[in-house]
């Protein structure tokens, strides 16, 4: 029983720790740091690099993007350094459920994307690179944010039993489901067939 609450100490504590690192929203701090207004007020109101590219900063958009990705992975290398594996998915889910619900926005974040595939690259890089590709080559050929986003996630869990990862299958489901979930609007106007391709500016 000692072991059995010192690892539940271990995991909330790591998974407090990522949650807190995934809730830094860098698209409002450096939208407001380079003066390109208030990104509630822009586009989609999202926090993400999707809508700060909406700034017309493209710069800005792609600093978000690593820096939503960085975190993600922080969380997963930190956790994994100082108490394991499965501390380290903990965290993976904890930083994603930090940047979708950061508490310092009242729980209004992201869609959590590039804090997936930051994440997916410092638990299992293969599952992270394919998953990169898989988004890479949806976004060239559709020119869809939120599609390449569902069909890189959708594609995850697969991807992991393939490349020998199965470890984190269950993970991946679950942020699967998360991002389905927190795409649910983009899904209802792809069905619709007026979800805004890259580079627009509507929501």
């Amino acid at each position: 029983m000692p072991l059995l609450e010192s690892s539940l100490a271990v995991f909330a504590l790591w998974s407090v720790i990522g949650y807190l690192l995934g809730s830094i929203p860098f698209g409002m701090i450096l939208t407001k740091a380079m003066g390109l207004g208030n990104l509630r007020e822009i586009g989609s109101g999202n926090i993400g690099a999707t809508n700060v590219l909406r700034t017309g900063n493209k710069g800005a958009a792609a600093a978000t993007l690593l820096l939503d990705g960085a975190k993600g992975a922080v969380a997963v290398l930190l956790a994994r350094e100082f108490a394991g594996e499965s501390a380290a998915q903990f965290a993976a889910l904890a930083a994603f459920l930090g940047h979708c619900y950061p508490v310092w926005l009242g729980f209004k974040g992201g869609k959590g994307v590039a804090t997936f595939l930051g994440l997916m690259l410092a638990l299992a890089w293969p599952v992270g690179v394919l998953a990169c590709a898989v988004w890479l080559a949806t976004a060239l050929i559709s020119r869809i944010s939120s599609l390449s986003a569902l069909v890189a996630a959708a594609w995850s869990p697969l991807i992991s039993i393939l490349v020998g990862q199965g470890q984190i299958f269950f993970l991946t489901l679950i942020l699967t489901g998360l991002i389905l979930w927190r795409h649910r609007a983009n899904l209802a106007r792809l069905k619709a067939g007026t979800e805004p391709r890259i580079g627009g500016s509507k929501t």
